[in-house]
């Protein structure tokens, strides 16, 4: 059973920047999908940012420009940088790594989450 581990979130004044990590504990070069996800309060989930294989990546159009996802295979990690911050990104920020199984199914893992919050 593969565990992820978020890590970096907290406090941050608007324009500020913050660096999430998301560490596996087992491989994550076989993995289809690796994504960040954010959830505000009262607000559904929402996708952040995904790399679907080697080169796809996919950004929400609210961090365009100003989050970058990027893996490291060799460190089982995934990071989110995140510059610019606003208010509106405050949330709880979680990652998410999908394989295909053998029989062609997908097995999605999350992390537990780390708090985002964007205010002065």
């Amino acid at each position: 059973q593969l565990q992820l581990v978020e890590s970096g979130g907290g406090l941050v004044q608007p324009g500020g920047s913050l660096r999430l990590s998301c560490a596996a504990s087992g491989s994550i070069f076989s993995a289809n999908t690796l994504g960040w996800y954010r959830q505000a309060p009262g607000k559904q989930r929402e996708l952040v940012a995904r790399i679907t294989g080697s080169t796809s990546i996919n950004y929400a159009d609210s961090v365009k420009g100003r989050f970058t996802i990027s893996r490291d295979n060799a460190e089982n990690t995934v990071y989110l940088q995140m510059n610019s911050l606003k208010s509106e990104d405050t949330a709880v920020y979680s990652c998410n790594a999908q394989f295909r199984t053998p029989l062609g199914g997908i097995r999605s893992y999350w992390g537990q989450g780390t708090q985002v919050t964007v205010s002065s």
